[in-house]
């Protein structure tokens, strides 16, 4: 049992770290980086990155965190386990919020970025642009904590794991 749970938790807390990382990058970096950016610049690359991060290795971080997060929890819920119990809970929950803001806000905007069509024929680059950006940006940062937030628990719960085993 102890085996699976601290293998749980160590894969949870890379495959969160993998997405905290991703949102952190965005935010950092990526997104600062187009913001000086023509407008139809700016369509084009993030249509083409939005289509490009579907795949399967961003999927298993992307979804692996919470798969994995979601049994390390499962795995503490014996009486034995409850001291890492409210830490991984804290990481499952957060990272759930992530998704939720990623399905509810980013993904929608994200779609709605792609049916403007391909941006040398956009009508109104700017307003396309407008409706997208400031948003996006801002929900990514909450998605950037959240993960990190996220990760945070994770550690804290393999140290918890180390104190309760060692």
């Amino acid at each position: 049992m102890e085996l699976a749970r601290v293998t749980a938790l160590v894969a949870a807390t890379i495959t969160t770290g993998l997405s905290a990382g991703l949102f952190y990058a965005y935010a950092c970096s990526v997104m600062p980086g187009l913001r000086g950016t023509e407008d139809r610049t700016f369509i084009e690359v993030m249509q083409r990155i939005n289509v490009a991060i579907l795949n399967g290795w961003f999927l298993l971080g992307f979804v692996g965190a919470l798969l994995c997060t979601a049994v390390a929890v499962a795995l503490h819920l014996p009486s034995d386990g409850h001291q890492v119990l409210p830490t991984a809970a804290a990481a499952l929950v957060c990272y759930t919020a992530a998704l939720v803001v990623t399905r509810k806000i980013n993904i929608p905007l994200n779609d709605a970025l792609a049916a403007a069509g391909e941006p040398g024929r956009v009508p109104d680059p700017v307003a396309v642009r407008g409706r997208f950006e400031a948003r996006w940006v801002r929900w990514n940062v909450a998605r950037a904590l959240l993960c990190t937030a996220a990760l945070g628990c994770l550690c804290w719960a393999l140290v918890l794991h180390g104190n309760a085993t060692g």
